[in-house]
């Protein structure tokens, strides 16, 4: 079976399990500023556990914090767990991205932070943003922080800039899944290297170093990834994931969606193996980008139209974390590409303003449309494999 996302890992990971060195974390930091196009990057274990150090750093607590809804739960829930809370803009349906044109009314003398999503590899149009929160902080007097959630956006640009590079901060998620990997992990960017310091200091002094332990799992975490997601062996990992709770371990022990819950190592610093396979991935940031650019624009030409589907955008400056494609009968569609042996994802299957513990603050129906009817196709593919999902939905269509 054809995963619907796959990591792109090899003997450079194999072998930084095994080579980790002291001062790795440190070494990753600045080589990740450098891909970046920032002064400087601050490690942290989990892209959550970045955003909620963030808003303790700089003191908002107490405050609002507004953000899309249509973004993984772990965003609101470190926003709630620092103390704050979200307030939701809902998205619009062309690129999946907050609508700015609803951003302003959103913002009030509570607001404290803003948090654009670049979704699926989709820049925001960060000059307008940024533009809207200089004029409210005019009119309310105070400081608004803009946090750009990078997580879905790695190398995404929008005018020739780099997403990240707009806001105070810039949030990015290393786990298994993003577009490359520490085996789990986050960062956060910065260009002002006076509030990188008063991050980074926060962060030394209420985070911990791991136990021995830790650094044994994570090793055996990323060795189970080589045969789990070859694809000869995929079907395996597919049944024991869809049909078995084997998995939730790995699974919803660190993303409970409607729970707000931070995984218990949630302030464990980063360690040098992680940040080793970091390096090595960095490696390879380039052409990982190139090839999802290159298939999603492949999948746009050759995929075949239908009433039942509506393809993504090809857009100027997108990096394509996902292939997103909106349906109205995608439990259908998911069967029907499983049977041709293709896993199409559900990723993001909610709108966190409908889950129990944020419903009732915003009604976003665009955000929920998109919930209920998003699959995506798998991207880091092959030519071969390409044919083979555009022929699977010809026969469908």
């Amino acid at each position: 079976m054809i995963p619907r996302f796959r990591p792109i890992i090899g003997a450079a990971e194999f072998r930084a399990l095994f080579s980790a060195k002291s001062e790795r974390v440190a070494a990753f930091e600045h080589a990740f500023a450098d891909k970046t196009g920032v002064s400087g990057a601050i490690a942290f274990p989990y892209g959550r556990s970045a955003l909620w150090a963030f808003l303790k750093a700089v003191g908002v607590t107490g405050s609002e914090v507004v953000m899309p809804p249509y973004t993984c739960s772990v965003v609101a829930h470190a926003v709630a767990l620092s103390g704050n809370q979200p307030r939701f803009v809902d998205i619009q349906l062309t690129d999946y991205n907050m609508d700015l044109g609803r951003l302003e009314e959103a913002i009030s003398e509570k607001t404290r932070a803003v948090i654009p999503t670049h979704i699926f590899g989709y820049p925001v149009d960060m000059d307008r943003l940024t533009s809207i929160v200089a004029n409210a902080e005019k009119k309310y007097g105070q400081k608004i922080w803009v946090i750009e959630d990078c997580a879905h956006s790695f190398g995404a640009a929008r005018n020739g800039r780099l997403a990240g590079t707009w806001g105070d901060a810039a949030l990015y998620g290393l786990n298994i899944s993003k577009i490359i990997t520490s085996i789990f992990g986050g960062m956060l960017t910065f260009q002002d290297r006076h509030l990188e310091a008063e991050v980074r200091k926060w962060r030394d002094r209420n985070f911990k170093a791991p136990n021995s332990l830790t650094a044994l799992k994570r090793r055996l975490y990323l060795l189970a990834v080589y045969p789990a997601f070859n694809e000869t062996l995929y079907g395996i990992t597919w049944w024991l994931q869809n049909r078995t709770p084997l998995l939730n371990r790995l699974t919803k022990a660190y993303h409970l969606d409607d729970k707000v819950h931070f995984p218990p190592d949630f302030r464990d610093l980063m360690m040098d193996v992680e940040a080793s396979v970091g390096v090595a991935q960095l490696q390879k940031y380039d052409r990982i980008i190139e090839t999802r650019r290159r298939n999603a624009a492949w999948y746009d030409a050759n995929l075949p139209e239908s009433d039942e589907w509506v393809l993504p955008p090809i857009l100027d400056g997108a990096t394509y974390s996902h292939y997103p494609v909106r349906t109205g009968k995608r439990d259908k569609l998911v069967a029907e590409l499983a049977r041709h042996g293709i896993e199409l994802g559900t990723l993001i299957d909610y709108s966190v303003s409908d889950l129990r513990s944020y419903s009732g603050i915003d009604d976003c129906p665009n955000s929920r449309a998109a919930a209920n009817s998003m699959i995506n196709l798998p991207l880091m593919v092959g030519d071969k494999k390409l044919r083979h999902i555009r022929d699977a939905f010809r026969s469908i269509a």
